[in-house]
């Protein structure tokens, strides 16, 4: 490799270290939870995606040992050479019955399905109209697809109604509105209810990324369908989230799209299917929340004292019912710095800024479990309280 490119390589790195946006990792040597060890310290944990409490479930880590001995290690294999086994169509057919869809296909990470769907679905003669701040992976999906794009103004009503009359007047054969049911960075939802109403208005597919909604949104658990009592065609989401925090993800629908997804979605086609522990905790997860309304009821019942406790504190937060309460800093620097001093104070959080939130929109995000009690939160608002005032912020 040649010097002038690990030079250009280390500037990069200079240069984004001088910005304020270098991200470092803390090393984890306890399980995920509520509180969590970091090296040798006990730390309240608020930056995981942990929303029921599930990742350190002892019903799941007995269901991930008790697949191994019969059912191996690793597959070793993609799914159609020599990669499927029974468990793997159980927890399809479980999340699609979870999901009151036909059907189930499942993927190494929801990336990988986003990354998966568009393109074997999609032509030159069709349409994708995608929300501005759609997730990455259905950015990166859409740009390996043929199929004309449109971009839609976040949650804006009117301009999706806009583009999809210009898809019609450009004669789109088919259009396909893609959004996050969940935008993660805000914690705001989708208007599926008026999305569900413009597609049917304009003979448009509605594929929904639910990532961080799978779980514990609406009155099932089964996400912001659910939640908003609506429709929609074509849902992608993981396991790495609510359903347990490991890995894995999957694409939900009719069954022709799932069949076809099977032939043709090559992050499917080209990966090692998922490992049986994972699998057989997968199903075991989709049990806990078919039965889980105490968890899903404390989720919310945290979300809830958690905002009202930085609201009296003065904090700047963005409106919402979602278990994810950003704190609004603006500068990337300054949201590191609380991250800093909130650990010392033994409260985990990260500082999120450019390039994943716009310049000037550095927060912190926080996010509530079930698995945190009202000391626990109480612990953590003092600490925001202290670093908060210590900062000028409040």
């Amino acid at each position: 490799m040649s010097d002038a490119f690990l030079s250009h390589v280390t500037d990069t790195l200079v240069q984004i270290e001088a910005e304020g946006l270098y991200k470092r990792e803390r090393m984890i040597t306890s399980p995920q939870g509520g509180e969590i060890t970091v090296g040798d310290r006990q730390v309240i944990n608020l930056c995981a995606n942990n929303y029921l409490g599930l990742a350190d479930h002892p019903a799941l880590i007995a269901a991930a040992k008790d697949a191994m001995e019969p059912k191996g290690f690793g597959m070793a294999s993609v799914r159609f050479i020599c990669g499927t086994q029974d468990i793997h169509r159980e927890l399809e057919q479980k999340l699609a019955q979870f999901l009151n869809k036909d059907d189930a296909i499942l993927f190494a990470a929801c990336f990988d399905a986003n990354g998966g769907l568009f393109e074997p679905l999609l032509g030159p003669e069709d349409a994708i109209i995608s929300d501005s701040l759609n997730h990455a992976s259905i950015i990166d999906g859409v740009r390996l697809c043929k199929a004309k794009r449109y971009r839609y103004l976040n949650n804006d009503m009117n301009d999706l109604e806009a583009w999809l009359k210009q898809a019609r007047e450009d004669g789109a054969r088919h259009i396909m509105i893609a959004t996050d049911g969940v935008f993660s960075m805000d914690g705001y939802l989708a208007n599926l209810p008026k999305i569900r109403e413009l597609a049917d208005k304009y003979d448009a597919i509605v594929m929904v990324d639910d990532c961080h909604a799978t779980g514990f949104m609406g009155p099932n658990g089964a996400g912001t369908p659910d939640h908003f009592g609506v429709a929609v065609d074509i849902l992608t989401g993981t396991l790495g989230k609510a359903l347990g925090g490991a890995i894995g993800g999957y694409i939900a629908g009719p069954q022709p799209v799932i069949d076809l997804l099977r032939q043709r979605a090559r992050p499917y086609l080209f990966s090692n299917s998922l490992p049986p522990s994972i699998v057989a905790a997968g199903i075991e997860a989709i049990r806990l929340v078919e039965e889980g309304d105490m968890l899903r009821a404390q989720l919310f019942s945290n979300a809830k004292y958690w905002r009202a406790g930085l609201e009296k504190l003065g904090f700047d937060l963005l409106p919402g019912e979602h278990p994810i309460i950003p704190v609004m800093l603006g500068e990337a620097q300054l949201a590191q710095d609380v991250a800093a001093k909130l650990f010392d104070e033994g409260v985990y959080v990260s500082g999120f800024f450019f390039p994943v939130v716009p310049r000037g929109k550095a927060r912190i995000r926080t996010q509530m479990n079930a698995a945190l009690t009202k000391d626990v939160l109480d612990r953590a608002l003092a600490a925001f309280s202290k670093v908060g005032k210590e900062l000028g912020i409040i």
